[in-house]
C-alpha cells in the first residue's frame, strides 16, 4: 500500500523514511556473532526482506546455507568463518517464517501455498539474484533446510551447482502414476491412518509432525513450564549426542509399533505437547555447565528470536507435509534424482537419519545420482554442525575441493 504524504494540518506523525524492515522491527538487539561474520538485510525481490549472516568476500564462489527447525541463520555460526577462509562467500539467511526475515504472512490461517516447497526454492533464487550472483557453488541445508537445498538442486541445477544435505536424507520426489495406474494411497507422514495406528497402541502415541500441524502447537511450544530458554535447552539436549539414549538404527517400515521405537521427540505420547515432552529431559546443572557446543549465551539467542516471532512460521511447512500439499507439488519431478554432485552429512547419534523409514537407503540408491559421500559423524546427534563443527567443516571442504571448476 502506498504511504500517503502528510498534509498541512494533519495530526499524523512525520513520515518514517527508514527502510521498512527497520520500521517493522525497531527494537531488535544485535545478535552476538563471532568477529568476521557480518549481518544485513536484503530484499530478495519476492516480497521478503531477508536477514542474512555473511562471511567472506562477495564475488568469490557462493555457498548458501539453509537452516532447519527450530533454528535460524545463527545455527551456521561455527562453520561460516572456516569456509570463508577457504575462499568462499558464505551466506546464511533466516528462511521464510523464521528469525528477522520479514514479508511472510503470520498466523495459522495464512495461505499454506506460501510455505510450499517450491516457494522456498523461489526465495533462494531471488536471494541469489539479489546478491548479484548467477550461480551457487554449493547449497547446503540442515534439517528442514535439507529438502529445501535438495529441491533447489533438483529443480535448478543450472544455478545450484552442488548440494549437501544434512541430518534429513533426501529420498527424492514422490511417485506420480502414469498410464492409468491408480494413485497410491497416502503413505507415511501424509497418511492419517499412520497416526490413528499410533494412537491405538497400548501406549497411545502420535507423530510429532502431526502434532506440529495442529492449531495449538505454536502456543504449546511458547508455554514450556520454565520458559523458552529452558525449552531450547531441553529440546536441543534431547536430540543431541549428549542424550545417551540416542542410538538410532534403520527401521523396516511405517508400522506403528516399529516407528514407536523412536524417542518421544519424534513419536510423542498422545496426551502430551512437545514442551512437556522435552521438559522431563532437561539436562542437569552440571551437564549444562559442561556443554561447550551450546552455551547459555547461545541458547539465549534462540529464545530471544523465537520469543518475538513464535514458531508458526516454521510449523507451516509441517502442515504442508501432513496435508499432502508438499507431495502434490513435488510430484511434478517424480522419478528425477538430484544430478549435480551431492553428499550427505548426519550425526551418528541422530535419529533424524532414520525417522522416515527407507529414505536414507532411497537417497543412496535413487535420490542423489552423483553421490560423492555419505557421512555419519561420531559424537554428533541432530545438530551436527553445532555439535561437531570441525568435523563437518573438514567434510565440506573435502567435498568442495573435489568439485569441477566453475
Amino acid at each position: 500500500m502506498p504511504i500517503r504524504q502528510p498534509r498541512p494540518g494533519d495530526d499524523a506523525p512525520p513520515l518514517d523514511l527508514r527502510p521498512w524492515h527497520v520500521q517493522s522491527c525497531p527494537m531488535l538487539d544485535p545478535i552476538p556473532l563471532p568477529a568476521g561474520i557480518r549481518t544485513r538485510f536484503l530484499d530478495n525481490g519476492r516480497g521478503l526482506m531477508m536477514h542474512l549472516l555473511e562471511a567472506g568476500e562477495p564475488g568469490r564462489p557462493l555457498l548458501l546455507l539453509l537452516h532447519g527447525f527450530p533454528e535460524i541463520a545463527y545455527s551456521w555460526r561455527k562453520i561460516m568463518l572456516p569456509l570463508a577462509a577457504a575462499g568462499y562467500h558464505v551466506v546464511a539467511p533466516d528462511q521464510r517464517g523464521y528469525g528477522r526475515t520479514t514479508g511472510w504472512t503470520q498466523g495459522f490461517d495464512a495461505d499454506l501455498a506460501e510455505f510450499g516447497p517450491l516457494n522456498y526454492v523461489r526465495d533462494a533464487l531471488g536471494l541469489v539474484a539479489a546478491l548479484g550472483a548467477a550461480q551457487v557453488a554449493c547449497v547446503i541445508g540442515h534439517d528442514f533446510g535439507s529438502p529445501v537445498a535438495g529441491n533447489c538442486a533438483l529443480t535448478r541445477p543450472d544455478v545450484f551447482r552442488a548440494a549437501v544435505v544434512m541430518s534429513a536424507p533426501y529420498g527424492g520426489p514422490p511417485p506420480l502414476p502414469f498410464g492409468g495406474q491408480p494413485a497410491p494411497a497416502p503413505q507415511g507422514l501424509a497418511s492419517p491412518a499412520m497416526n490413528a495406528a499410533l494412537a491405538a497402541l497400548p501406549r497411545p502415541r502420535k507423530h510429532y509432525q502431526w502434532h506440529y500441524s495442529t492449531r495449538g502447537a505454536d502456543a504449546e511450544l511458547m508455554t514450556h513450564p520454565a520458559g523458552l530458554h529452558a525449552f531450547f535447552r531441553a529440546y536441543y539436549h534431547h536430540k543431541s549426542a549428549d542424550w545417551a539414549a540416542n542410538r538410532p538404527h534403520p527401521l523396516p517400515g511405517w508400522d506403528a509399533a516399529v516407528i514407536a521405537e523412536m524417542p518421544t521427540y519424534y513419536i510423542m505420547d498422545l496426551a502430551q505437547g512437545m514442551a512437556e515432552t522435552v521438559a522431563v529431559e532437561m539436562p542437569s546443572p552440571a551437564e549444562i555447565a559442561a556443554n561447550t557446543w551450546f552455551t547459555e549465551a547461545e541458547v539465549a539467542v534462540y529464545a530471544q528470536e523465537y520469543a518475538r516471532t513464535g514458531f508458526q512460521g516454521g510449523l507451516q511447512s509441517y502442515r504442508c507435509t501432513t496435508s499432502g500439499l508438499a507431495g502434490r507439488e513435488m510430484q511434478l519431478f517424480a522419478g528425477q534424482p538430484i544430478r549435480v554432485p551431492a553428499c550427505f552429512i548426519g550425526g551418528a547419534a541422530d535419529w533424524g537419519v532414520h525417522q522416515k523409514p527407507g529414505d536414507f537407503e532411497r537417497m543412496q540408491r535413487l535420490g542423489l545420482a552423483d553421490m560423492r559421500g555419505c557421512h555419519l559423524v561420531p559424537g554428533a546427534g541432530h545438530w551436527v554442525m553445532q555439535e561437531q563443527p570441525e568435523a563437518v567443516t573438514a567434510l565440506l571442504l573435502d567435498f568442495l575441493a573435489a568439485l569441477p571448476p566453475g
